[in-house]
């Protein structure tokens, strides 16, 4: 497997560079145009969307399995990884579900994490609220950021709403209550035509950001939710300070006002069929210049090879992308939107995590995290790859070899980054079709600076990769 992130051929040009000692100027137009976010009330929310924390701007996201990431399976064994989190670039910590799982019903000896039998409490099997709030405290004090995992939706057939409140519940025609999707046999649906229901909940979120200073919410299936929940909910909590919001969902009318961040699904998809060989970059060129989908300029799409879905149900990343992972991972980080990496993604994961039982993952160095780690602080250093408004747009550069090289630059004020991916199994000799990528830049993964003056070709070898940023 190939990861060199610079072609034997381009190491040739940047000697021819140096030599020569040519100066030519970028001939590409750019765009210094900054736009700035709102901090304002309910109607400037609606014309601008939902505020976006400053520190977000540049951040990536972790997905955090707790049951499944230590023997312990708790807070505090968590917590000891946080320095190489830190080390990592990780800035915001998702955590999945951290409430008492239910009983009633379970899968598997442990249950389902999204069975959620107490909003207000944490499972004791990962310890105290007091563990908790120490690890908040902990991750705020080294830089990073901390979201809960919530499940709206639905709750464990043991949650005591079901007795106090069983109004809440959706219901068939005879009068049962129901579950949200028929194999969701260990959950039931919450109804959100009651208004003392969406009170309920919403004062629920409110009381993680007020007694435990969380940083936002990941909600579970937000579209199986009603809008205007959300949109109410999201009001209440910037009331408190000003939270990350990440919708399990892809739908831009979630981010017009209550969520700053979707999952970018589509592409999801699309990585795993060019890996395996049923698309290819024509494809990811038609789905980038004509999107299925309409988002407003301040939107995030959510970018990643896997999760605690795909990888327990679909995969691992190994599984479905194979000699291609690296690559893929390269993708998610540099186009527009923020990278997301799951639990062991970065110590090369390569086995499919249980759901229902406890599990353990395989701590370990590997390659995919020093990838990551030199993605992170690439994104974190360069304001061409910040995310939504605040990030450079992306400039699609055509090649003689349109089917198999993806090549972009992204650019905003000073900072500019160019990146050129084989996304095929087999070499690839090829040329630019145009020469705005002409300019001075430092090789990310080898720190060598050349300046590229006029046309170039170029060789990569099967999903190979070379990043430059300008200097």
């Amino acid at each position: 497997m190939r990861h060199n992130l610079i072609s034997s051929t381009l190491r040739n040009i940047v000697a021819i560079v140096f030599a020569t000692l040519l100066i030519a100027f970028s001939a590409c137009k750019r765009s210094s145009k900054t736009s700035e976010n709102n901090t304002g009330d309910a109607d400037s929310l609606v014309a601008k969307g939902p505020v976006l924390p400053e520190w977000a701007k540049s951040a990536s996201i972790y997905e955090v399995n707790i049951r499944q990431y230590t023997p312990e399976g708790n807070f505090k064994a968590f917590e000891n990884h946080l320095p190489r989190l830190q080390e990592l670039g990780a800035d915001i910590l998702w955590l999945m579900p951290i409430f008492p799982v239910g009983e009633k019903n379970r899968k598997g000896t442990l249950g389902s994490y999204y069975a959620v039998k107490d909003y207000k409490d944490v499972n004791p099997d990962y310890g105290t609220k007091e563990d908790f709030k120490a690890l908040v405290i902990k991750a705020h004090s080294m830089g990073m950021y901390v979201i809960l995992d919530w499940v709206a939706n639905h709750t464990s057939w043991d949650n005591s709403l079901i007795d106090e409140h069983p109004d809440w519940y959706t219901r068939d025609s005879v009068g049962v209550i129901t579950t949200p999707v028929e194999d969701w046999s260990d959950v039931a649906d919450l109804n959100y035509d009651n208004p003392e229901l969406r009170n309920y909940m919403s004062e629920a979120l409110a009381y993680w950001v007020k007694e435990f200073d969380v940083d936002g919410f990941r909600c579970d299936v937000a579209g199986m939710v009603p809008l205007d929940f959300w949109n109410d909910t999201r009001f209440r909590l910037d009331s408190i300070k000003p939270v990350f919001m990440l919708a399990e969902w892809e739908d831009p009318a979630l981010l017009e006002k209550a969520f700053n961040m979707d999952y970018a699904w589509d592409l999801h998809h699309l990585m795993n069929e060019i890996a395996q060989g049923k698309k290819n970059v024509t494809d990811l060129d038609s789905f980038i210049v004509h999107p299925t989908k309409e988002y407003p300029p301040y939107a995030i799409r959510m970018n990643f090879i896997t999760n605690h879905d795909e990888n327990s149900w679909n995969g691992t990343i190994w599984e479905r992308m194979g000699d291609a992972t690296p690559a893929m991972a390269v993708l998610s980080a540099t186009v527009p939107g923020m990278p997301l990496i799951y639990s062991g993604q970065e110590a090369g994961l390569d086995k499919r995590l249980s759901f229902f039982d406890k599990d353990e993952i395989d701590w370990k160095e590997h390659e995919m995290g020093i990838l990551y780690k030199t993605l992170f602080k690439l994104k974190k250093n360069n304001q061409a790859l910040w995310n939504g408004q605040f990030g450079g747009p992306m400039k699609r550069i055509g090649t003689s070899a349109g089917s198999s090289i993806f090549a972009f630059l992204r650019e905003k004020g000073a900072d500019k980054v160019f990146v050129v991916i084989n996304l095929s199994p087999t070499e690839q000799k090829f040329t630019f079709n145009e020469k705005c990528y002409c300019d001075k830049y430092t090789d990310v993964f080898t720190g060598k600076s050349f300046e590229i003056v006029d046309e170039i070709g170029m060789s990569l070898g099967p999903w190979e990769y070379s990043i430059c940023e300008k200097h």
